[in-house]
Parts: structure tokens; sequence; C-alpha cells
């Protein structure tokens, strides 16, 4: 069976673990470092006094009143232990301001584990996060003692239930019982458990209407649509941070390709943006990040086919590099990691005139 548990490290994504398990059990949680993502535009030390956590690529960018208002209760909510629901649409940064909230909290130096309710077989949702005796689970990968449960390996430390709307009615049913009551019982046994971890939870926004009543605070994040204001600061963080994974020198954008950022209607939320940005940079290198590059274009608007697209970042590309070169091919095509005759085929290509930028 393949283990589903995923981390919450350093590289600020839950991503699928994939290694073997030794039981018939497949999970969704998996023990992460105390550090988060955490630095909330120039104001950081504001809003994080105590700068736990703290990582240049991982920082909250924010410029709208509703990033802003979400930050503050975040803020807030770090400071109790209560459960919290952070609902939003795929893509808002849920795991992001879940990440916050644990660093913030007095539990950063604990554990901070994940379960994805989404990764888990349904009916294996109880015994992954309540745990089983080894009668109940002899197969556990835990060892013989049977399984210990994420509610257990996250104690003084925070619980993050990724799609909480997902989990099984059973075990949705208990983990609520384990909130009002502070204990839970593991499967098989007799005595109960005190529950010492924080509970976080994300669910979508539309599913968040089913879980009215539960005891959590709740948390929203609105779609990226609707803080504009936050986009272009987001995009020059972004552009950065990818370029100097890609060891290049961010240009940054065409006042075209600002526009339309703004303009977009950015159905993945931030998540599209990043990705949106990566592959723009695949394309364009040093230069500067075109609309096309970013494949942005407003409603209405013809869109280029894709050859035409091509060839207007191509000549874009060339122009740029012959600028910065004055015009000398050779050292253009290094700059490319092109051979300079397949370059020049480039240049024949898009008809660009290097003699324009000599002298």
């Amino acid at each position: 069976m393949t283990d589903n548990r995923s981390s919450l490290g350093a590289s600020g994504h839950g991503s699928g673990a994939g290694h073997a398990a030794s039981g018939a059990s497949l999970g969704g949680r998996v023990a992460a470092g105390g550090g988060s993502e955490i630095a909330p535009r120039s104001a950081a030390d504001a809003l994080d006094p105590t700068g736990a956590g703290r990582r240049h690529k991982d920082r909250i960018i924010l410029a709208s009143p509703a990033t802003q208002q979400v930050v503050d209760q975040a803020t807030l909510l770090a400071r109790s232990n209560k459960p919290v629901l952070i609902a939003g649409e795929p893509g808002t940064g849920r795991q992001h301001i879940a990440r916050a909230i644990h660093a913030w909290s007095q539990r950063a130096s604990g554990p901070l584990i994940q379960f994805s309710a989404a990764g888990t077989p349904e009916g294996l949702h109880a015994r992954e996060l309540f745990g089983a005796t080894a009668d109940a689970d002899p197969l556990s990968r835990d060892g013989g003692d049977g399984s210990i449960g994420a509610l257990a390996e996250s104690a003084e430390g925070t619980l993050l239930i990724e799609r909480i709307d997902l989990l099984s009615a059973a075990a949705r049913s208990r983990l609520m019982d384990a909130l009002r009551t502070g204990s839970y019982f593991r499967d098989g046994a007799a005595d109960p458990v005190a529950l010492r971890a924080r509970i976080l939870a994300t669910a979508s926004s539309d599913a968040k209407s089913s879980l009215a009543g539960q005891p959590m605070q709740v948390l929203e994040l609105a779609p990226l649509s609707e803080r504009k204001e936050d986009i272009l600061p987001l995009a020059a963080h972004f552009l950065a941070e990818i370029a100097e994974q890609e060891g290049l020198t961010a240009v940054g954008f065409t006042v075209d390709a600002r526009r339309w950022l703004v303009e977009e209607n950015w159905t993945g939320n931030v998540r599209e943006l990043r990705e949106r940005i990566r592959h723009a940079i695949d394309l364009s290198g040093s230069g500067s990040v075109s609309a096309e590059g970013l494949m942005l274009s407003s409603e209405g608007e013809e869109v280029p086919s894709f050859k035409e697209a091509k060839r207007a970042f191509e000549t874009r590309y060339v122009e740029g590099l012959l600028r910065r070169c004055s015009g000398n091919i050779s050292r253009a095509a290094r700059l490319a990691k092109k051979d300079r005759k397949d370059f020049y085929d480039v240049i024949r290509r898009t008809g660009v005139d290097p003699t324009r930028f000599r002298g």
C-alpha cells in the first residue's frame, strides 16, 4: 500500500510522500517541522512579533483590505487553542494560512501534522485519525502496539485536516465529540485518550454550510478575483522567487502584462498565478514577462494562434537579447544558451535586424 501522509515542511506544499507502508492501512499524515510561512509584506514585525519560522519564499504577501483582515484574524486565532476551519476556493492559500497560525502560536515548536481526507480511503479515516490497538489493527505500520493515529502524533502541536468536509460521517462525528469533550478513543481501546493537539481544518467555500454548528472558529479566504490589489505584489513576489530558483535575473512585467494580470479572473486563484508565472519564465528567461508569455488576454479580444504567439515571443526575446548585447550575435547566443548558428536561424525567422542595436 502507498502511504499518502504528506508533509507541510520546507517546500510549503502538501504532497504525497509515496513510500511503501508495511501494513494494510493507507493514511494521509506525516510529521513536519515547526517552521512556517509568515512574513506579511513590510509590516511583518508588527504581525509576527516573534519572527518564528519566517522565510523569504514563504511570506504572506498582501495589499488588499480583505487579506489584511484575514491576517489580523489569523494572528488573533494563533493566540488560542480553539479549533479553526479555514474555508475558501482551491488555490486561495488555505494551507498557507494554516501554517502561519501554527507558527505564530505557542505550539510552533511542536509538530505540524497534515491529514488528507481526500487522499485517504474513507474506510480508514477513523483509524488514521484516532489510532487503533494492536488487536484492532494487527498490520499497523506503527509497530506492535497498533496505530498511533494523527491526533496522538500531533500532540502538543497542530493537526491540519485537509478537506474536513470529505471526512466520513462517522469519523467527523467522533472528531467533533473529541473537540467538545477533550478526549477520544482509539479503535479497540476502552480507555479515553486526552486530546492534546490543536485542530485546524480546511474546506471548500461551498461545503462550509455543511459544517455549520460545529465547535470551530471560521476563517474565510476570498478568491483572488475579489482582492485584485494583491495580484501585482503576488506576481512580483513569485517572479523574484522563481527567477532566483532558476538562476535568472528577474526583469519584470511588460505594461500589457501588468494590465492583464489585474484584469484576469484567476479561477485557479494564487496557485494558478504562480504556475502561469513559472511557465512564462520558462519562455522568457531573463527577459521581461509579457502578456503572451502569461497567456493573458481580455474578454472579447482575439486570441492569437499558438504559432503567432510563439513568433511574437521569439521576436521580443531576440530583440531584448540583442539590445542587451549591443547587437553582438555571439554574445546573445551564449546568454540564450544556444549554438550561434541556431540562434542566427531564430534571428532570421523573426526578421529582427541585429544592426539596429549596434553602437
